[in-house]
């Protein structure tokens, strides 16, 4: 299934106008991944420090333009909130009255650092690229939208 609105333009291609972007929040930065015009692919952005984040998505917006924002949801393995989704909160109220006609979905992200570090592995990345952890919440990030894409 196709998301967002495609057009057919009058040489038979498709023009998507809507993506999907990701987000990993944390206190001090947030990985990014958005989807492919055809919402299907989750790519990964980078990081950006969360002081500077409402910018960032602003300028996403401008140049490629997306309709939604999924924001990973840590879950402690009890259920209960972990303690950074209050911040998380916060943000999302920030974020609605900046973009007011943006979807926000939310997404478990249990497990997703382990996620990432494995396929970081597995894609053969060094030590040392395992070690830095904006590389791990970029790519959490990109599995956070590819499981919402997949459901």
């Amino acid at each position: 299934m196709i998301r967002g609105q495609i057009n057919a333009s009058a040489n038979n291609t498709f023009a998507a106008v809507k993506r999907t972007l990701a987000l990993d929040f944390g206190m001090k930065r947030c990985g990014l991944a958005i989807s492919d015009p055809l919402g299907m692919i989750a790519n990964g952005l980078d990081t950006e420090p969360t002081v500077t984040l409402m910018d960032r998505l602003r300028k996403l917006d401008r140049d490629q333009g997306f309709y939604k924002l999924v924001i990973g949801k840590p879950t402690r393995m009890n259920g209960e909130e972990s303690s950074v989704e209050q911040n998380i909160k916060l943000f999302i109220e920030s974020f609605q009255k900046v973009f007011p006609d943006k979807e926000i979905a939310r997404m478990d992200e249990r497990f997703t650092s382990k996620l990432a570090m494995n396929a970081m592995i597995s894609a053969g990345a060094k030590k040392s690229q395992r070690k830095e952890k904006g590389n791990i919440d970029k790519v959490s990030a990109t599995i956070i939208l590819q499981e919402y894409l997949n459901k």
